[in-house]
């Protein structure tokens, strides 16, 4: 047997060797603002098995610690990924799709389809973003654990340490470099896996929605084991200081519960896999803040140890992440991914009541919409994707279901969002979870799920030009207060096409531009918006050098989105009450029940459809 002094040369001579390793295959280090040195990420469905957890060597952690030596498994584990699913691979397929898309675009005019212009670098994969109201946007997602996309990259099934969290804020004001991009870690936390190892908080597979003064809260994660089990945990993240709080623990662990936010502000918090693993949905429905505490108005109320509260009624939801919409009757529509699990639910009273049954059967991971309603808030809700095979769309209204013109093809994985000129885009998609038509895990994808879809004011669908990347399975879209797109997510396609895998930003986002943006002519301007807090069914002015050609003013909600699942979307026009020189006078919506308490996007447009930059409004008061 070798002595303790032979044992530990050959260990630090190891030591050597992995760095010198790891120096000829990177690049160097990243600006601080940029991604950091980690190895990855995503995706935990629950269907693709789980990773094994990395194994130190015992040698290793005998001289230089568990730490140090499960760092060297992990680095090497690095080295053979590249190996297995090699740069070259990479490359070309980055290098065929960009000639696709450039192939396909040159079929579709920018000022009917729009046209998707930069595609650049992000530090995290984007599986959960949030448009936040200082114009940057919140990316999180989870630390990778393998790099060959055809293998699960993410800690879904994993205990300890290497199931963690990550997120990163992207500034578009900063551009599309490493300096646009500021890590904004998660706090560090004990899991109650066993191992009780530190680590940022695996919150991948949360749900999330905006609280009344801007914060994003997010509620569940994955303690790991089991298939992927909920965690209990509980946050909010602070714009104004970029900062993540915690708050008490849930009731009950979710990993994939859906999350919105009501009328007086609060927030209702339903589904999610329990912490009892994979196949345990919980039926257990919570309100955060609970009803003895202030909901958070102002940005300096910081939520930090409050605890969410268990209402009185139950939500049985058989499948994860259902759609949530609080529409303008105040009352929490919960659309099943079953047929026949359509729920309306009274926050005050807490009760819930049937709902027709979807003429529909079973839809997997789709994006659904509250459809704008003019002056008032949303009645009525559209249910697109989540069925390859049927192309159809279902709206509800007055409590009917009514089958709406299909689009072109049935796809999942898609993200619906409203445009600032009430239109529909429908971005990313794929056949199944991981499937963009050649099986599983498989990166080859079909032309036709890169190709949008674009809905009129008259409810007609028309094709449009081509994103870069396939995303399907963690894809998400959001629109910018500037008018154009974003899209980002899908780790598996952002790992396969990556242009150098041994850097740290594995991530990608692409920008569209729609065709609003490509009219000819000056775009409409809103050089003032008030500052302060405006009451509903109130009078209030802005500002506009172009004044005399406004014909509408909008009102959109800021986007926070995961797995197709968009419980903040909401479009508005408001009363357009006179114009006086620049000034114009305008009115909020009437009630918190057509728009929640918040901030919002105020978009002036032009007689041709153009909006203006958009300008951040609060809506409501504290009472």
């Amino acid at each position: 047997m070798a002595g303790p002094l032979v044992r530990r040369s050959a260990v630090l001579s190891a030591c050597v060797a992995v760095a010198t390793a790891l120096g000829s295959l990177t690049t160097p280090a990243p600006p601080a603002s940029a991604a950091p040195g980690h190895e990855v990420p995503a995706g935990h469905h629950r269907a693709d098995g789980g990773a094994h957890p990395v194994e130190a060597n015992p040698d290793e952690v005998a001289v230089l610690g568990e730490e140090h030596a499960r760092a060297h498994a992990q680095r090497r584990l690095a080295l053979t990924g590249p190996k297995d699913y090699p740069q070259s691979k990479r490359t070309a397929g980055l290098a065929s799709l960009t000639a696709s898309q450039r192939q396909v675009n040159a079929g579709f005019a920018a000022a009917q389809f729009g046209r998707f212009t930069e595609f650049f670098p992000s530090p995290d994969f984007g599986v959960h973003t949030a448009l936040l109201p200082t114009g940057r946007v919140l990316l999180f997602s989870f630390e990778r654990v393998e790099v060959n996309p055809t293998k699960e990259t993410g800690p879904t099934d994993r205990i300890g340490r290497t199931n963690a969290g990550r997120a990163f804020l992207w500034d578009p004001a900063k551009g599309t470099g490493p300096r646009a991009f500021k890590k904004v870690e998660p706090p560090t936390v004990l899991m109650p896996d066993g191992t009780y190892a530190p680590r940022p908080a695996p919150f991948f597979c949360a749900g999330h929605a905006f609280l009344p003064n801007g914060m994003v809260g997010v509620f569940g994660g994955n303690t790991g084991g089991k298939g992927g089990s909920g965690a209990k945990l509980s946050f909010v993240f602070d714009p104004w200081t970029e900062t993540w709080f915690r708050n008490q623990d849930m009731s009950v662990g979710r990993w994939y519960p859906t999350v919105v936010t009501g009328a007086d502000g609060r927030q209702i918090i339903m589904s999610g896999q329990s912490e009892r693993g994979t196949g345990t949905p919980t039926p257990v429905v919570e309100r955060f803040p609970a009803l003895r505490h202030p909901v958070p108005w102002r940005p300096y109320d910081i939520p930090v140890g409050l605890p969410s509260e268990r209402l009185r009624v139950n939500a049985p939801f058989r499948n994860d992440y259902p759609h949530l919409f609080s529409l303008r009757d105040g009352m929490v529509y919960g659309l099943g991914r079953d047929a026949d699990q359509q729920w309306v639910f009274d926050p005050v009273k807490e009760t819930r009541t049937d709902l027709p049954r979807r003429p529909a059967d079973f839809r997997g991971y789709g994006s659904a919409v509250p459809l704008p309603a003019g002056l008032r808030g949303p009645d009525s809700v559209l249910v697109l994707g989540g069925d390859p095979h049927d192309p159809n769309t279902y709206r509800l209204s007055g409590g009917r279901w009514t089958t709406e013109e299909p689009r072109a093809f049935g796809r999942t994985q898609d993200d619906t969002l409203i445009l600032p000129d009430g239109s529909l885009l429908t971005v990313n998609g794929a056949l199944d979870t991981r499937d963009y038509g050649h099986g599983p895990f498989n990166p080859q994808a079909d032309l036709t799920y890169r190709q949008i879809e674009l809905r009129d004011a008259h409810g007609h669908w028309k094709l449009g030009p081509a994103q870069r990347l396939p995303r399907g399975y963690h894809s998400n879209a959001l629109v910018l207060p500037d008018g154009r797109m974003m899209v980002t997510g899908d780790e598996l396609q952002q790992i396969a096409n990556d242009p150098d895998i041994r850097d740290a930003t594995d991530g990608s986002i692409e920008l569209y531009e729609p065709a609003y943006l490509h009219r000819g002519g000056h775009r409409p301007t809103l050089d003032r918006a008030p500052r302060g807090e405006l009451r509903y069914g109130a009078a209030f002015e802005v500002h506009s050098s172009t004044a005399g050609e406004i014909t509408r003013a909008v009102l959109l909600a800021p986007t926070t989105v995961t797995h197709a699942v968009n419980t903040s979307q909401r479009h508005l026009d408001l009363s357009i009450t006179g114009v006086r020189g620049t000034a114009i006078g305008l009115r909020t919506p009437p009630s918190a029940a057509d728009a929640p308490p918040g901030y919002y996007m105020l978009f002036l447009l032009d007689g041709r459809g153009v909006p203006s930059t958009a300008a951040w409004v609060k809506l409501g008061a504290p009472r």
